[in-house]
């Protein structure tokens, strides 16, 4: 560390010229190829997987359907049949157009449903069929598409798009309250370095860092799947952790600087002391986001792979980039105050002192008082968690100006709350008992608890596959309506197929979100147990020690579930929700397992930062209390800040106007929250005190086989260095 360190600071230029070069060259060629990002998984073996595999057989079903809705004023909508019927024949002709579906297509050709008018006479929809699915279309395919049926649109015939592609067109490109965030973060900064220069620098590398991460992520999105919501999670997450990790080491190079070092001392100080801590921290969040890939699921590595791809771009600039710009600033990172008074009155050591040294002295004093007291406020913090469902969020929940979302209400107008998430039952039909067993099973369920209406069965495919279309009572994201899934699955289909053995699935988009949410709630607890896992050899290879790692895993357990306590009180209960214009519904299925490989990466940031200077301390004096005290005396300050800092980041991310990324940042700004304010200000200091010099306890024979690695300062870089 030493020498990357002295050679950054020494060829300062040359570093600062290969990132800027870096940076201009990605973002050119990232311009220049645009983006292929796609929000697609598969699900071998679900059933939902079996129905859609049938359907693909049928010509002009393969593709992505979506809706053209229209709702009329005055009058019927039938009354406009020549002009709606008219602008559907130029969407037909339309590139990747395979077919559409018109309202009154009584005698016209293909048509699912028994009537797409509703019962009033004053909304109608049409199906377009793409010959592809949603994500393998353009913006520009779709934006065609919209254009052609907006051009009917008049104060008496509204017109509006739904369905996955017509989506795309709605998703926000960017987070607005970012802007708010980085001002608050701009702020901390300030207030914590009281300079502007000092200010500038933890924003400036992050923000740059973030800009070849998002290039290199769009490049990345042209060789394997990237979800759409990929760059802005890249976003939330790369400066969180890059103005974090660079907030460190410029804390310990000014500190080092106040203590008498010459600029290049102070910057190989701060990097072979913070900079430790930040390699340590930095790879643990990788590796943890890394483990996503293990559960070979193709709509997380993506995801995994270019957040990871940040958090290292993001790092490895902390270390180089950052070095070099503080070898460029000198003594200008101090504030004028700071600089007058190091001019006048020479280096003098950092005593502990203030607020933060009554307060690690007040911990060690009321250890058992404050654990109970930090542990109950996890714990109701921690109570909605019980109701969690986990789901897909649908364009119903899209912000009320979208044209999704108004063509949503509109369905859920004309057609009930279910119309917008109808269970296609699809069957191979390979003999005149297979087709019977159809026919059986279309009319056992009519009447059927929360079954509003069902289709006559469909043949298509020469007659091979049969389709039936179920609408439920209740909107796609409602329990019920998985409780209806799950009812035709083991209960109504195996009862009309019990002496064929027919192949019916229940398929649909409905279906495949909920297949999707029960695939990744069955992997939750291996996931949840390899991340503990791996949490604690990391930790015991860093400090030596059996219980610091477990007691760090129990925090890190107790900080996700208070997490997904406050995201379902927020998106599901509906707490607040309206502030940042969310709607109540489930939790997206994938929310947990990014989250919690996020968490632990985060988590284990403040834990390598607050232990690493308590293990310093009991490798210098071994006085158990003293250690603690003064570690968390020492990085009190700077861990506050950092997490003001995060906070403020994952915060403005929930105006984004997107619920999934909105729900990101309530989730991660709340556990840092937790984290930084109860787990390591109370909890984890006072569990240690209790707890005594068995923190630091290792079997001998393990202690032998644990390879060493070096986190925290050496006792004679402590004696000069800064503390951070």
């Amino acid at each position: 560390m030493k020498t990357l360190a002295r050679l950054s600071v020494r060829r300062r230029w040359y570093v600062l010229i290969a990132w800027i070069v870096l940076f201009l060259g990605i973002n050119i060629a990232s311009q220049s190829l645009g983006s292929a990002f796609a929000n697609t998984f598969s699900l071998p073996g679900t059933n939902s997987t079996h129905a859609y595999a049938l359907l693909a057989k049928v010509k002009g079903l393969g593709g992505d359907a979506d809706q053209i809705v229209f709702h009329t004023t005055t009058g019927t909508v039938e009354a406009r049949q020549a002009t709606i019927d008219q602008m559907l024949a130029k969407v037909a002709e339309l590139p990747k157009v395979a077919s559409v579906t018109s309202p009154f297509c009584a005698s016209s050709g293909f048509c699912l449903g028994a009537t797409q008018v509703s019962k009033d006479r004053t909304i109608a929809y049409a199906v377009v069929h793409f010959t592809k699915q949603s994500f393998a279309l353009t913006k520009s395919q779709i934006k065609a598409v919209e254009v052609v049926g907006e051009s009917i649109r008049s104060k008496t015939l509204d017109v509006q798009f739904g369905g996955n592609a017509f989506g795309q067109l709605d998703a926000p490109s960017g987070s607005p309250g970012e802007i708010l965030g980085l001002i608050a973060t701009a702020i901390v900064l300030f207030l914590a370095f009281g300079s502007l220069l000092a200010m500038l620098l933890p924003l400036g590398v992050a923000l740059f860092a973030l800009g070849v991460a998002l290039a290199a992520t769009t490049l990345l999105s042209h060789g394997i799947t990237i979800a759409q919501f990929a760059p802005i999670l890249g976003s939330l997450i790369g400066l969180g952790v890059g103005i974090d990790y660079a907030l460190f080491i410029v804390t310990r190079s000014r500190q080092g600087l106040k203590r008498g070092l010459s600029v290049e001392e102070s910057v190989v100080t701060a990097i072979d002391t913070s900079g430790r801590a930040v390699l340590f921290a930095g790879s643990t969040v990788c590796i943890a986001l890394l483990g996503m890939l293990a559960l070979r699921l193709s709509f997380l590595n993506g995801v995994a792979i270019s957040a990871t791809l940040t958090v290292a771009i993001t790092m490895l600039a902390s270390l180089t980039l950052l070095p070099a710009l503080l070898g460029f600033q000198k003594h200008r990172v101090l504030s004028r105050r700071e600089r007058r008074l190091l001019a006048a009155n020479g280096p003098e050591p950092i005593v502990v002192e203030g607020g933060w040294w009554r307060w690690a002295q007040f911990v060690a004093r009321h250890p058992r008082m404050l654990s109970v007291g930090a542990l109950a406020l996890i714990a109701i913090i921690s109570i909605p968690l019980f109701s969690l469902h986990l789901g897909s969020s649908d364009q119903g929940l899209n912000p009320p100006s979208t044209t999704t979302r108004q063509s949503y209400d509109l369905l859920a107008k004309g057609f009930g709350p279910g119309f917008n998430g109808p269970l296609t039952i699809v069957g191979a039909i390979k003999s005149p008992a297979d087709l019977s067993a159809m026919q059986r099973l279309d009319r056992s369920l009519q009447g059927k608890p929360n079954v509003d209406a069902v289709q006559p069965l469909f043949p298509v495919a020469g007659g091979t596959v049969g389709i039936i279309s179920v609408i439920p009572k209740t909107s796609p994201q409602d329990v019920a309506t998985s409780q209806l899934i799950t009812a035709l699955r083991d209960k109504y289909i195996p009862a009309a197929t019990a002496t064929t053995h027919t192949a019916i699935y229940v398929g649909g988009i409905t279906a495949i979100f909920d297949d999707f949410a029960t695939v990744l709630s069955s992997k939750i607890p291996l996931f949840v147990g390899v991340i503990v896992l791996l949490g604690c050899l990391l930790l015991m290879v860093a400090f030596r020690s059996v219980l610091i790692p477990v007691v760090a895993a129990v925090m890190n357990l107790f900080a996700a579930a208070a997490s997904f306590g406050l995201v379902v009180a927020v998106f599901q209960w509906g707490w607040g929700s309206s502030l940042i214009s969310a709607g109540v519904g489930p939790v997206e299925s994938f929310l947990p397992i990014i989250m919690i490989a996020i968490l632990f990466g985060l988590s284990m940031d403040y834990q390598v930062f607050l232990v690493s200077r308590m293990h310093e301390e009991w490798l210098n004096t071994n006085d158990n209390e003293e250690a603690i005290v003064r570690g968390q005396a020492n990085t009190g300050r700077v861990i506050t800040a950092a997490a003001l800092i995060m906070i403020s980041v994952f915060f403005s991310f929930a105006f984004g106007g997107e619920r999934i990324i909105a729900e990101f940042g309530i989730g991660l700004g709340g556990a840092v929250m937790m984290d930084a304010f109860i787990l390591r200000t109370i909890l984890v200091p006072a569990l240690m005190h209790t707890i005594g010099k068995a923190n630091w306890w290792m079997p001998r024979w393990l202690d032998r086989v644990v390879p060493r690695v070096a986190v925290e300062a050496t006792s004679d870089e402590a004696a000069v260095g800064a503390n951070a």
